[in-house]
């Protein structure tokens, strides 16, 4: 299995379904790979078409075939509400090194509820070996 460093471009999402009434939800989104967990910023009254324009960045081991995003709205004074989740195989990733941004469907109760954007570079520890010693 791939050894390496993953690199996770959340550029934002559309046609989100809006979980507040009254006024514009405040997404975020959770993205897991494995056990490693990070989160992104709050985009405040963005509603349904958020953009974070953020990157993370996972250390790869051992048997690792995708990534979760996990999209939730803030709320103050209550629990906040799960909007929908995205779950990108990571196999195109470790054959192609990186892949440009792309449309991923969101979905909630096994329904789709819009679409998240996202850009993936995975580097190997192999490359970088192959790289240093080339030179």
């Amino acid at each position: 299995m791939p050894t390496g460093k993953l690199e996770v471009l959340l550029v934002g999402s559309k046609g989100l379904e809006n979980t507040d009434f009254l006024v514009n939800m405040d997404p975020y989104v959770t993205v897991t790979c494995r056990t490693q967990e990070q989160r992104s910023s709050v985009a405040s009254g963005q509603g349904c078409e958020p953009e974070w324009n953020e990157t993370f960045v996972f250390s790869i081991t051992g048997d690792v075939s995708e990534i979760n995003l996990k999209i939730m709205d803030k709320d103050a004074g209550s629990n906040d509400d799960f909007v929908g989740e995205a779950t990108i195989p990571l196999e195109p990733l470790f054959m192609e090194g990186s892949l440009p941004p792309t449309v991923y469907n969101v979905v909630k109760d096994q329904e789709y509820r819009g679409e998240i954007k996202v850009g993936l570079t995975f580097t190997s520890e192999r490359d970088g070996d192959r790289e240093f010693y080339a030179e």
